[in-house]
């Protein structure tokens, strides 16, 4: 995955720039309007957004393993 792609955008959302409260925030926003034309997430994707919220992983991190997650999945 090409991470220049997605570090650009999301600077303005990474740990080291927002607080725990602004990060739910985002998180909360991001998945009302997902939840508009898709199911919930699993468990392991919310589990994975946590991490965010909590600032232990970066947008680009979840991005990275729930694709490479899927990818596994659709090659297996």
């Amino acid at each position: 995955m090409d991470d220049k792609k997605y570090s650009a955008p999301m600077r303005e959302y990474s740990i080291e720039k927002t607080t725990k409260v602004q990060r739910e925030k985002i998180v909360n926003e991001a998945l009302g309007l997902s939840l508009l034309d898709a199911p919930m997430p699993s468990k392991d994707t919310l589990a994975l957004v946590q991490e965010y919220i909590d600032g232990h992983m970066e947008i680009s991190e979840i991005l990275q393993r729930t694709i490479a997650k899927y990818d596994r999945t659709a090659t297996a």
